[in-house]
């Protein structure tokens, strides 16, 4: 089927971030590369250092490469590691956010405007302040509203803020073991798309059973990065990653900033160590964008692939052909 095989085998794509701007589809993912760097919880193989823009008119159509929209050598207070992206757009303007670590290797979350959808985008001289961790997710809502969702566990550092500052020997903790989990992160953007105008607050997901947030041991169902946001039939659809259980799950709010109530699995596990995705209508469907490693059979080389999914009277998200099972 077209909608499962990699929209573009010329180079390794990975963490899709899709949107709908002038009635097509646009992609934003990261850029994998070549290296030698062996893999490590710290997640130093995921060495990438630029973004490209993909465009089509069609799901399992043509796809355009609109080639490097953003490098690292343009942003000035970045060191390494351009990870996953995501984009909007407000003010006529489109915003690229993007997770880098900054001189003092801590990650941080800077944005870039450009004119079109497809770039190229210019970068803030600084990061957003008051930003850190991964896995930037930007949700304008029906109101104009914009809000910035973001973090990620080990690599992705989330864990070293728990005490409200950055602090380098919670590192190697990884994430807490009881009690409950940690979680992504939420503030509301101001107009201008590149600054934030509220404090940062938790993404709380509660398990349906008990009303009361995940715990950090229900490793099945908690946050562990890829933050994306949705709505669908007035409802508020915070999905992420579970990470080292791999799968993708949802939970569903009345509020962008929740909480939310968990709703189940959307994706089980793909080849690959990571899974990151997001969620989009194009033409009266819905599709899921996601990621594996079916072509390079290495963790930090991934291709983007596609899936049609289905809501049900009840607003549950299912796949709407069953997924084959991971050898």
């Amino acid at each position: 089927m077209a909608d499962k095989e990699p929209i573009a085998t010329h180079i390794f794509t990975a963490d899709p971030s899709a949107h709908v701007f002038n009635s097509k589809l646009y992609i934003y993912p990261s850029h994998d590369r070549e290296t030698d760097i062996k893999d490590n919880d710290n997640g130093d193989q995921y060495d990438m250092n630029d973004y490209h823009v993909f465009s089509m008119e069609s799901v399992g159509g043509p796809v355009t490469d609109h080639g490097v929209v953003l490098s690292q050598d343009d942003i000035p207070w970045v060191s390494k590691q351009l990870w996953a992206p995501d984009a909007a757009t407000a003010n006529g303007k489109y915003y690229l956010y993007f997770p880098a670590r900054d001189k003092d290797g801590v990650f941080r979350i800077g944005v870039a405007e450009g004119d079109n959808p497809e770039g190229p985008f210019k970068p803030e001289p600084d990061y957003i302040q008051g930003s850190f961790s991964i896995d930037p997710a930007c949700f304008v809502d029906e109101d104009g509203g914009a809000y910035l969702y973001f973090g990620g566990i080990w690599g992705g550092q989330l864990q070293c803020w728990t005490k409200g500052k950055f602090v380098q020997d919670d590192y190697t903790n990884m994430e807490a073991c009881e009690g409950p989990a940690l979680t992504a992160k939420v503030a509301k953007l101001n107009p201008d798309m590149k600054t934030l105008a509220t404090e940062v607050t938790d993404v709380v997901i509660l398990a349906p059973e008990t009303g009361k947030p995940l715990l950090a041991s229900d490793h099945d169902k908690r946050f562990f990065e890829a933050a994306w946001m949705h709505k669908y039939n007035g409802k508020y659809y915070f999905s992420y990653s579970t990470g080292d259980t791999h799968y993708l799950c949802y939970a569903i709010g009345d509020s962008p900033l929740g909480p939310f109530t968990y709703g189940g699995r959307i994706l089980e596990p793909v080849k690959g160590w990571t899974t990151h995705h997001s969620i989009a209508e194009f033409k009266g469907k819905w599709y899921l964008f996601y990621h594996d490693t079916s072509i390079s059979g290495r963790n930090h080389l991934r291709c983007v692939k596609i899936r049609e999914i289905v809501y049900d009277e009840e607003g549950k998200i299912g796949l709407a052909e069953p997924q084959p099972k991971l050898e």
